[in-house]
């Protein structure tokens, strides 16, 4: 499934949010159980898998005992700081309390769509870097175009 859009959510007292249902749609699993793997993300947020792109991605990193170091570092935090969830009946998951101080996240977050997975941010934060963006958006597309060796 590609994911796209932007919704605001609250995060409740029990630090649960809830994820839309045209989204969580692709976390469901063969067995009846919807599974997200939530790792923290690289922008101030906490990403959100389906457990199949999750496991995928996994076992693309190289997996020799010769690994260089910061492929050991990626792994070693990735990993270690990542954590699988269900899905409950309401469609919440419950974000660990490390992920949300690791992000800056408070009580209001906005779920992306990120073609493969979700992300969730700040709502405060997001809005700039969302506006930054956009005003940046034919060069930030003309750079990945000349990195991909397409003009």
């Amino acid at each position: 499934m590609l994911f796209t859009g932007e919704t605001e959510r609250s995060i409740d007292e029990k630090q649960r949010i809830s994820i839309p249902t045209e989204m969580r749609l692709a976390f469901a699993a063969d067995h009846g159980t919807s599974i997200v793997y939530a790792s923290p993300g690289p922008n101030a947020s906490i990403w959100l898998w389906p457990e199949a792109t999750f496991e995928s991605r996994a076992s693309t990193i190289e997996q020799s005992l010769l690994q260089d170091e910061d492929e050991m570092d990626l792994e070693q935090v990735l990993f270690s700081q990542s954590r699988r969830l269900e899905i409950d009946k309401q469609g919440r998951i419950r974000l660990p309390e490390m992920l949300l101080t690791l992000a800056g996240i408070s009580r209001q977050a906005v779920i992306l769509g990120v073609r493969d997975h979700l992300e969730v941010v700040d709502a405060v934060q997001w809005g700039p870097v969302r506006d930054e963006n956009l005003s940046k958006l034919r060069e930030i597309m003309i750079r990945v175009r000349k990195s991909r060796g397409r003009t």
